[in-house]
């Protein structure tokens, strides 16, 4: 009855504006808290309280340091979710059985939902790598935007996607050339966000490089496989390093490289090094 009340009341406050309709992760937003309030009290705990072997040699007292700050995310990883509703992929990410995640999930009609703290560590990545860094989860934020993968990304998708990145650039220091797929940090395994996505759209905001119209000759020699690794693909296996490199730049996903995706890649190489 309580419940009934306060919509009617919320509705005729706000024109209707606000949903009256409960809740159906309530049970699962309990756990988030629970799981929260976990960590947050590893955090706080000082660090003297904590145990070390006994052959270490322990002070007399503690002495806490005064510089320190929050761990920051440092790349931004871009998904697609391979799946066909918004509401599958909510419900994928909030059954603990799946071991899947991410920081937000973007709708088709650009409902952004936060499904996790920036800080913590989310689980979308996996096995990946990108430059020197192996745990990209460690580091980075997942952006999961509602798509099977076979389509093209509605535009009030990509303007809240948009508005989301310069929130994440602004606020965590986030080099523009750290924006990619999560094609690009895992080649062998995975496509997302598949080869419609608007790259070139992001790069001119601010999010990814993006290769100029006119360039350079290639230069004799040039060596495409050393150009790959220079921009930070994993080149262990180089036909997957490459049909990654030209699905996200020239949206094309064949395997072998041409006279146009050297002209590509080797300018591109001179932004990244």
């Amino acid at each position: 009855m309580k419940f009934t009340v306060y919509c009617l009341l919320a509705a005729g406050l706000v024109a209707g504006v606000i949903s009256c309709s409960r809740n159906p992760y309530a049970t699962t937003n309990k756990s988030y808290k629970k799981q929260a309030k976990a960590y947050a009290k590893t955090l706080g705990a000082m660090p003297v309280e904590q145990s070390f072997s006994d052959s270490a040699k322990l002070p007399p007292y503690w002495v806490g340091t005064t510089n320190f700050g929050m761990r920051k995310p440092n790349y931004v990883i871009i998904h697609h979710t391979a799946q066909n509703s918004c509401e599958q992929t909510l419900k994928t990410f909030t059954l603990p059985r799946t071991a899947v995640s991410a920081h937000y999930v973007i709708c088709r009609t650009g409902t952004l939902h936060h499904m996790l703290n920036d800080y913590l560590r989310a689980w979308h990545a996996g096995n990946s790598k990108w430059g020197g860094s192996t745990d990209i989860n460690s580091n980075s934020i997942g952006i999961e935007l509602d798509n099977n993968g076979f389509e093209y990304f509605d535009s009030l998708q990509i303007n809240s996607l948009i508005s989301l990145l310069g929130r994440l650039k602004k606020e965590y220091g986030i080099p523009a050339a750290n924006f990619i797929g999560h094609g690009d940090i895992a080649p062998t395994r995975k496509n997302d966000p598949n080869w419609r996505f608007p790259w070139k759209k992001l790069a001119e905001k601010g999010f990814g490089l993006w290769y100029d119209d006119v360039r350079d000759t290639v230069p004799a020699g040039f060596n495409h496989i050393q150009a790959l690794r220079i921009i930070g693909y994993d080149v262990k296996d180089t036909t997957a390093a490459i049909q990654s490199f030209k699905r996200h730049f020239l949206q094309d996903t064949t395997k072998r490289i041409n006279d146009l995706d050297k002209s590509v890649l080797y300018n591109l190489q001179k932004k990244y090094m």
